[in-house]
C-alpha cells in the first residue's frame, strides 16, 4: 500500500470520528513541490470543515494532533488551512523493496471480479488501415492493458462487419479484377473498390484456382466475398500484430444473421417498434435518444443498427458488468441510440461506455502531409508505422486525449533527441540498463540507506504513485496519463544521472543504495511503457 493510500485512510477514519462518511477518493493528496512543505499536503480540512462545523485552521490543527501512522515524522499546518506530511525516510525508501520483489507485477492490482468487453478497431475488411484505425487501435489496446492492471477480467473483441453493400462491392471488384486476368474485363463502379491490392487478390485465386469461378453464379459471388473478406482480414491481423495489438476474440456480423437472432430480438422489442412509410422504427426517443431510429427499410432489408443490437445483446448476454466501445468521432449520434437499445433490454444506460476518438493529421517539414507520395492515396497505417517505427506511433499516439485531435510530427517521431517524447522515455530506461551493467558485481541495497536528496526523495515518491496513477488512467480511461506519468519519471532519471555520481566505487555502500533505486526506475519504466504498447530498449 502506498504511503498516499494510507493517508488517505488515517484522512477518512479521522472524519468517520467527526461524525463524517467519505470514502477515499473524496480525499485529495498531492505531493508537496517544496520540501519545507513536507513529502505530501491535503486541502481536507478546508473542504470538509463546513460539514464538520468549524473552521479550516482549527480542523487542520486537530488533523495533525490526531492523526496517527507509523510512516510519519512529523504533521504541520500551513496557511488557512493545509496540512503538510513529512514522511519517515525509511518510509519513502521501503518502496524500493516492493518494486525489486514484485517486478513486472508492481503496480497491478489484485482481481476484483468485474469483467470487462472492450470493442476497438472493429474495421471492414474491405481494404487497409487508416490512421483513425491506428489511434483507435493504440488507445484501445491501451486502455484494456489498463483496466487488465486495475484488476478487471477484460476481454478484447473485434467486431468483423462482413455483410452488407461493402463486402458485395468487394466481392464484385475482385471478380472485375478475376476476369481481367482472363482478357475478359468487367466495368467497376463509382462504389466499387480500386484498390492495387485487389489485382494481387485476383493473382492468388488464379493461382489456386485456375477458371474455375469464371462462370457468374451464386457459388461465385459468394466465393468472391468470402475470399476478399478472408484476405482482407488476415491482412488486417497481421498489420495489428505486428502493432502489438491482439483481440481475444473476434465476432462476426454474419453469424448474428444466421439463425433467428434477429427476427426473434425484433418480436422481443416489438413494445417499442412501429410501423412509418413501410418502414420499421424503435422508439428510442423513449429513452435517451433524441429521435427513433429504423431498424428495417422499406424495402425489408436491416439497417446497421438492427444487427449491431443483436451483437450488443449477445456481449451482455456473456457476462459482462460493462461493454466499452472504442469507436471514431463520427459516431457521437451512436452513444445514446444504443444505450437506448440496451435500456429496453433492461439494463442500465451505463451499461455501455463509448469513447470516442479523435482525428489524427500528419505533418512533415511543417506541412500537412494528406498523401502518400508512394501511393498516391490517404498516408495508411501501415506506410506510417514502417517508417516511424511502432514505438514512436504507439506512444504519440496516446500521449495526447482521445477527444483532443492528434497532429502528428513525422519529423519529431524520427528525431532521435530529448526532443521526442518516446525516444526521451526508451533511453531512460537504456540509461538505467547501462549504469546497472557498469554496477552489476555491486550488490543492490534494498533498503536504500543513505538516500538523503530531494531528487532522490522526489524519484521515491513518484515510484510509490505508480499503482495509483494506474488505477486513475483506466477508470478514466485515459492512457495519456500513463505516458505523463513516463515522461516525468524518465525527466527525474535524467535529472539524477546528470546530477548525482551513481556509480562512486570510493563509497560502495551509497552506491549499492542508488543502484537499487535505478533498478526499481527501470523496472517501473518498463511496465509503464508496456501499458501503452511501447518496448523497452536496454541499449539505445
Amino acid at each position: 500500500m502506498s504511503n498516499e493510500t494510507k493517508l488517505k485512510e488515517a484522512l477518512v477514519s479521522f472524519f468517520a470520528k467527526e461524525g463524517l462518511s467519505l470514502k477515499e477518493e473524496d480525499i485529495v493528496i498531492e505531493r508537496s513541490r517544496d520540501p519545507l512543505h513536507g513529502d505530501y499536503s491535503t486541502n481536507a480540512a478546508m473542504k470538509f470543515c463546513k460539514k464538520v462545523g468549524t473552521n479550516p485552521r482549527d480542523l487542520a490543527n486537530k488533523i495533525a494532533s490526531s492523526l496517527q501512522l507509523d510512516e510519519l515524522e512529523k504533521i504541520e499546518v500551513a496557511g488557512p488551512g493545509f496540512v503538510n506530511f513529512f514522511m519517515k525516510k525509511d518510509a519513502l525508501r521501503a518502496i524500493v523493496s516492493k518494486i525489486l520483489k514484485e517486478d513486472e507485477s508492481y503496480g497491478r492490482l489484485a482481481r476484483n471480479g468485474e469483467k470487462i468487453n472492450i470493442e476497438y478497431v472493429s474495421a471492414n475488411p474491405t481494404g487497409d488501415l487508416h490512421l483513425g484505425h491506428t489511434r483507435i487501435a493504440a488507445i484501445g489496446d491501451a486502455i484494456a492493458n489498463l483496466l487488465d492492471y486495475a484488476g478487471y477480467e477484460v476481454t478484447r473483441e473485434y467486431y468483423v462487419n462482413d455483410c452488407g453493400n461493402q463486402v458485395e462491392h468487394l466481392g464484385h471488384s475482385i471478380r472485375a479484377r478475376y476476369h481481367e486476368l482472363f482478357g475478359e474485363p468487367l466495368d467497376l463502379g463509382d462504389d466499387d473498390y480500386h484498390g492495387l491490392d485487389l489485382i494481387e487478390i485476383a493473382k492468388s485465386i488464379k493461382e489456386k484456382y485456375g477458371d474455375k469461378y469464371l462462370l457468374d453464379s451464386k457459388e461465385a459471388h459468394d466465393f468472391f466475398i468470402r475470399y476478399g473478406i478472408d484476405f482482407e482480414l488476415n491482412k488486417i491481423k497481421n498489420d495489428l500484430a505486428a502493432f502489438r495489438v491482439k483481440f481475444d476474440k473476434f465476432s462476426y456480423e454474419s453469424d448474428i444473421r444466421k439463425g433467428n437472432t434477429i427476427e426473434n430480438t425484433i418480436k422481443e422489442l416489438s413494445p417499442y417498434i412501429y410501423e412509418k412509410d413501410g418502414a420499421k422504427y424503435l422508439k428510442t426517443s423513449a429513452f435517451l435518444d433524441d429521435k427513433d431510429r429504423p431498424i428495417v427499410k422499406s424495402n425489408g432489408q436491416y439497417t446497421y443498427f438492427m444487427p449491431d443490437i443483436c451483437y450488443h445483446y449477445d456481449k451482455m448476454s456473456r457476462g459482462f458488468d460493462l461493454l466499452i466501445d472504442v469507436l471514431g468521432a463520427d459516431h457521437h449520434g451512436y452513444i445514446n441510440r444504443m444505450k437506448s437499445a440496451l435500456m429496453m433490454k433492461g439494463y442500465s444506460s451505463s451499461a455501455l461506455e463509448v469513447e470516442l476518438v479523435q482525428v489524427v493529421k500528419v505533418f512533415k517539414d511543417g506541412e500537412e502531409v494528406k498523401m502518400s507520395k508512394r501511393t498516391g492515396k490517404a498516408i495508411a497505417h501501415r506506410e506510417l508505422v514502417g517508417e516511424c517505427g511502432v514505438d514512436a506511433v504507439r506512444y504519440l499516439f496516446v500521449e495526447r486525449s482521445q477527444s483532443s485531435h492528434l497532429d502528428f510530427n513525422y519529423n519529431l517521431a524520427k528525431e532521435q533527441s530529448s526532443a521526442n517524447p518516446v525516444f526521451y522515455a526508451q533511453y531512460a530506461h537504456a540509461r538505467c540498463s547501462s549504469l546497472l551493467n557498469l554496477g552489476s558485481d555491486i550488490a543492490l541495497d534494498e533498503k536504500c540507506e543513505g538516500l538523503n536528496s530531494q531528487i532522490e526523495s522526489s524519484i521515491l515518491k513518484l515510484l510509490s504513485d505508480f499503482p495509483i496513477q494506474i488505477q486513475a488512467a483506466a477508470k478514466e480511461r485515459a492512457p495519456y496519463k500513463m505516458a505523463l506519468y513516463i515522461h516525468n519519471l524518465a525527466g527525474l532519471v535524467h535529472e539524477y544521472y546528470a546530477s548525482t555520481r551513481i556509480i562512486d566505487r570510493e563509497n560502495v555502500p551509497l552506491t549499492s543504495a542508488r543502484l537499487a533505486l535505478i533498478k526499481a526506475c527501470e523496472i517501473v519504466l518498463r511496465n509503464a511503457l508496456s501499458l501503452i504498447g511501447v518496448s523497452a530498449p536496454t541499449k539505445m
